[in-house]
């Protein structure tokens, strides 16, 4: 971890800024017009679902867990939302911080939106709450078929918000790292909460 705020920090303090957004703004047009019928029905679903499922599987999660009066799922549940609901707040709290503008905004001529959003463009929250629940699924059940799809979904999210041209490569990397960051973090905030809630 951090050897990737190391190279994050070089990265922004060595590439010029201009050919870091040429970049950004060359690589998003490239897959904002990925326009295939199957691509493009692909990502809207996937975008349109993602805090659904967010929210969804840890609340699935607990359920479970109450029904089964199963106390590890329980603690399995509450480490996963938490881990998702502090990315979205970690994420909303930067994202009017850095106020930056959403691309379709900025480049109207070279991005088409194929949705809107009423908030800044910088982190995604779709892919930092993805990659929060990711990222904590695979700490809890560190399996291939658990590990496996979470990425390739969580990725996809990240993709798919480009594709919708709602955000640039580097809204969704820092989305991406916010997220994974939250997960890893909640591992040692949630030895404290589970004392608090659980007494152990």
């Amino acid at each position: 971890m951090k050897g990737i705020c190391c190279l994050l920090l070089a990265l922004c303090l060595f590439v010029p800024k201009g050919a870091a957004q040429n970049w950004d703004i060359n690589t998003l047009h490239k897959v904002n017009s990925w326009d295939g019928n199957f691509v493009r029905n692909y990502n809207k679903i996937i975008s349109r679902t993602e805090p659904y499922v967010a929210v969804g599987v840890p609340v699935a999660m607990a359920l479970a867990a109450w029904i089964k009066n199963d106390k590890n799922l329980l603690k399995d549940a509450v480490y996963v939302g938490t881990s998702v609901a502090g990315a979205f707040v970690v994420t909303y709290g930067m994202k009017y911080l850095v106020d930056r503008q959403r691309p379709y905004d900025r480049y109207p001529d070279r991005v088409h939106a194929y949705s809107h959003e009423s908030s800044p463009s910088f982190p995604s929250g779709h892919t930092a709450t993805a990659f929060a629940l990711a990222t904590s699924l695979s700490v809890k059940y560190p399996k291939w078929y658990v590990i496996a799809p979470s990425a390739l979904w969580a990725c996809s999210v990240g993709v798919s918000r480009m594709n919708e041209g709602v955000h640039y490569p580097s809204d969704v990397l820092a989305g991406a790292f916010v997220g994974a960051g939250c997960a890893v973090a909640n591992i040692y905030i949630n030895r404290w909460l589970n004392r608090w809630l659980f007494g152990d």
